[in-house]
């Protein structure tokens, strides 16, 4: 059960990182990275792959850690292809995201757009996300996805803080 919104809905984010455009690209294209800091605080990433070609897969599942309480064991994946790719400094997919096991009612399609653009040692990602569709059931979900981009771009810079 899919809901056509009337209106897309869209999210826009934008943050800096002390770090060069190389090593941020690397952070958002290599499977051993993104599982670094991918998701909220509490989640981890047991399953990443990326086909980094147009047409290639992007596959990344979260899941809740113990200290999620209740939610512990919550599996969310996320499957897209890949739309554009310019080494360093662009980087496009089309997506669906879904709690497991509930797929038919929580299914979210979006489309997200991330440019990197490197000044003076700092890298600027900006992060423009589309939401064509959300499941009967994935109401809160999309709403709380702006929380979620905030939160693992805020780990994204614990990681890169750490390597440069």
């Amino acid at each position: 059960m899919f809901g056509l919104l009337k209106k897309t809905k869209e999210l826009d984010l934008e943050r800096d990182y002390r770090a060069p455009v190389g090593v941020v690209w690397d952070a958002w294209t290599r499977p051993e990275m993104l599982r670094q800091w991918w998701g909220p605080e509490k989640t981890f990433v047991p399953e990443c792959e990326m086909d980094l070609r147009v047409g290639g897969r992007i596959h990344v599942v979260m899941e809740a850690g113990e200290e999620m309480g209740k939610y512990q064991g919550t599996r969310w994946p996320m499957t897209g292809t890949f739309t554009r790719i310019e080494e360093p400094s662009a980087l496009s997919y089309d997506a669906r995201s879904w709690t497991e096991g509930e797929e038919d009612t929580s299914t979210i399609h979006h489309t997200n757009d991330i440019t990197l653009e490197e000044r003076d040692g700092t890298t600027t990602v900006r992060l423009h996300v589309t939401i064509t569709q959300i499941g009967a059931k994935a109401k809160m979900a999309a709403f709380g996805m702006k929380w979620g981009y905030k939160a693992q771009l805020g780990k994204l810079d614990k990681l890169l803080a750490a390597r440069t």
